[in-house]
């Protein structure tokens, strides 16, 4: 059963993003973009979650969605790994809003939001497991999490390259506040993972509390 949900989702992304690669007014009709969603497509929030770039982009997050979800579902259920993948890809698209709202012309697709919150939550859970870094380079997951999200911060602020950091650190804010949520216990059980995972939201909001994103 656990797989089921698991490849439903795998087999969404695939599916509507195989459709997107072959129909551009479809893609165009579905992707994030700031100037319709602002116009009342709120769908779109949605919708461009299921949508990828490429056959990359789409493999990327679909074999690490692959490898971190099981540590969730395991963990939590499968009823909590559905409301953190969905509330994931919620959180990002409206940080994506929070920061980029402005923009008309900006666009967006991808389930990095709600791949990066279920990844955010298996850190959590299990911050001491080794994550392999390029599949090579072992580190420490929190030591990962905190590391990835502090670069998502480097990355809305240069905004130099054309990925969705904005989405990721919403995605992440999202799998972290919903697994406490959900398991408040990791307060008492590992309460300076928490506070250690904590250190880079509160630094984003901080800078944005500064105007330096």
């Amino acid at each position: 059963m656990d797989n089921f949900f698991l490849l439903g989702i795998i087999l969404a992304n695939v599916l509507i993003s195989i459709k997107g690669f072959n129909d551009e007014y479809f893609f165009r009709k579905f992707q994030f973009h700031v100037g319709s969603i602002r116009a009342g497509e709120q769908f779109r929030m949605i919708s461009s979650a299921f949508l990828h770039a490429d056959v990359f982009h789409l493999a990327f997050n679909m074999i690490a969605l692959y490898s971190f979800a099981p540590v969730v579902f395991e963990s939590l259920g499968n009823t909590t790994f559905l409301l953190i993948y969905a509330g994931s890809l919620v959180f990002g698209s409206l940080l994506t809003m929070v920061f980029h709202g402005n923009e008309y012309n900006y666009r967006a697709v991808g389930a990095s939001g709600a791949v990066t919150g279920i990844i955010y939550s298996a850190i959590l859970l299990y911050p001491d497991m080794t994550i392999g870094i390029f599949g090579i380079i072992p580190m420490p997951a929190y030591i990962f999490g905190i590391v990835y999200l502090l670069y998502s911060i480097y990355g809305m602020r240069t905004k130099n390259d054309n990925i969705g950091h904005t989405a990721h650190f919403g995605g992440a804010i999202g799998g972290y506040a919903i697994t406490l949520l959900k398991e408040p216990s990791l307060f008492q059980e590992s309460l300076l993972m928490v506070i250690l995972l904590a250190i880079p939201i509160i630094i984003l909001f901080v800078m944005a509390k500064m105007g330096k994103l």
